[in-house]
């Protein structure tokens, strides 16, 4: 992610950008040296070497701030539909084919310029003692022993 913070896809790069040490960077997935690869319900492809993969089809885009369409904002937040998630076997939690063992994965975050990672469990969660399988459509919660 770092590799590529600098740079845009865009052939014409703003003076503003230029100025900020941006640059126009066409393949990109070369410039940050990582692999392609085929996705299977959308046309772009993931990067190979990434342990979770999320693929999905724009829902539907929301203008912010006074901008009433997306064309006039200058920023936009973008709902994604889920269509597939790929994870590493290494990763998912045993005996459970759609679970993620949190101990087991470390996610890189870039919160307010800087990059963090998750640290060891403070406490548990109150939503712990629901069992997950609930939120998958069951009606009553079951909770977790």
């Amino acid at each position: 992610m770092d590799r590529l913070a600098l740079t845009t896809g865009r052939p014409e790069v703003s003076a503003r950008r230029q100025a900020a040490s941006y640059r126009h960077v066409r393949d990109k997935f070369t410039e940050a040296r990582v692999t392609p690869l085929d996705s299977e319900t959308v046309a772009p492809p993931r990067i190979a070497e990434f342990p979770v993969h999320v693929e999905g089809a724009v829902a539907k885009v929301h203008p912010l701030g006074s901008a009433t369409s997306p064309a006039e904002a200058d920023l936009l937040a973008v709902e994604i539909a889920v269509t597939r998630v790929h994870v590493l076997e290494s990763l998912r939690l045993a005996g459970h084919a759609n679970r993620i063992d949190p101990e087991r994965w470390d996610p890189l975050m870039l919160s307010f310029q800087r990059f963090f990672g998750l640290g060891a469990e403070t406490r548990p969660s109150r939503l712990a003692t629901i069992d997950e399988e609930w939120y998958r459509g069951s009606s009553a919660p079951a909770t977790a022993s």
